[in-house]
């Protein structure tokens, strides 16, 4: 973060958290900030430039849509990893995909529409990309899924995206598939960016702003924010911190878990005999040593004893799944 002044820094925590659902939103931050609006536009279009910012665009709930999501695991022989994960990389669900430091080698994340099979496309991934073995390792319990960093004191900041039960999945008109369409594609930086939008659907800019908000009322769409490009952002380490939990303590272990400002993404998943980890925590940090902290004060705070943590060693892949293409 040492090539940001704390003003991008604030910018980049009011993109990521409050986003301005109005019709010139650039100004509403820039208000916020004491800086016009031609300062907010030339200082995003500046943090896009530089890949601090990757995308400002709305988040959906992919379970609410009818979509069904897994994270997969691979091993690919050392020399065959990069084909294998361009090929992976193709499929339009996969929205991460990292290599980590374990024999399973290759992590990503898969959506697939209602009318799809995980076990058939995952198989059939496996089988173009040249894996040699696969664990599919689908959500048994959902926690917590809310990234947010703060730019000024550097550390996580992921409070909200707590979830508590099983959702339910919504029915959209074909309008309101129309809107999630246009609502998840990448925000232009100019004056009125949500002016074009509006007018390929036919409406004003307020009824565009009425439709997401019920979006987010209906826990559809869990907000309108920027994601940031982490490592370009400062935040360099992220470790995925896996922990071998009793069913007897699974809910409440998980929902300690969450808690954490510093964990983004908290889910149980299902062990086998060769992977006995049943929950699942994301840390980022701007250090090795703040990943291992957070992670140290989750079992201290848990009690639990039996964890290991996998940090990513390349991003092959990261970007939000587009839904209805």
């Amino acid at each position: 973060m040492s090539d940001l002044d704390l003003l991008d820094r604030k910018l980049c925590n009011v993109l990521q958290s409050r986003f301005p659902l109005t019709e010139r939103p650039y100004d509403d931050m820039g208000k916020e900030l004491s800086i016009s609006q031609e300062e907010a536009l030339e200082r995003v279009k500046s943090l896009k430039r530089r890949h601090i910012v990757r995308q400002i665009s709305a988040i959906f709930d992919t379970r609410r849509l009818g979509y069904r999501s897994t994270l997969v695991a691979m091993r690919y022989p050392k020399e065959g990893l990069a084909k294998g994960a361009k090929i992976i990389n193709k499929h339009p669900g996969v929205s991460h995909n990292y290599e980590r430091d374990h024999r399973y080698n290759l992590w990503f994340t898969l959506a697939v529409p209602p009318n799809g099979s995980l076990e058939d496309t995952v198989q059939d991934m496996a089988l173009k990309s040249g894996a040699e073995a696969y664990a599919i390792l689908p959500t048994v319990r959902f926690f917590k899924i809310g990234v947010n960093f703060d730019m000024v004191e550097g550390e996580g900041a992921s409070y909200e995206g707590i979830q508590d039960g099983a959702p339910q999945v919504e029915s959209f008109s074909p309008f309101e598939i129309r809107c999630i369409q246009e609502l998840q594609e990448d925000l232009s930086v100019e004056p009125e960016p949500f002016k074009a939008m509006a007018d390929r659907l036919g409406i004003t800019q307020a009824h565009l702003f009425d439709i997401a908000n019920d979006f987010i009322q209906r826990k559809v769409m869990r907000r309108f924010s920027a994601v940031l490009y982490h490592r370009k952002a400062g935040f360099m380490f992220n470790a995925m911190a896996v922990w071998q939990v009793p069913e007897e303590q699974a809910e409440a272990v998980g929902k300690i878990m969450a808690s954490s400002p510093a964990v983004s993404h908290c889910y149980q998943r299902p062990s086998y005999p060769d992977w006995p980890y049943t929950h699942f925590t994301m840390v980022h940090g701007t250090s090795k040593e703040q990943c291992e902290r957070a992670i140290k004060d989750i079992a201290a705070k848990t009690g639990i004893k039996d964890y290991a943590f996998l940090y990513s060693l390349r991003e092959f892949k990261k970007t939000r799944v587009r839904y209805f293409v």
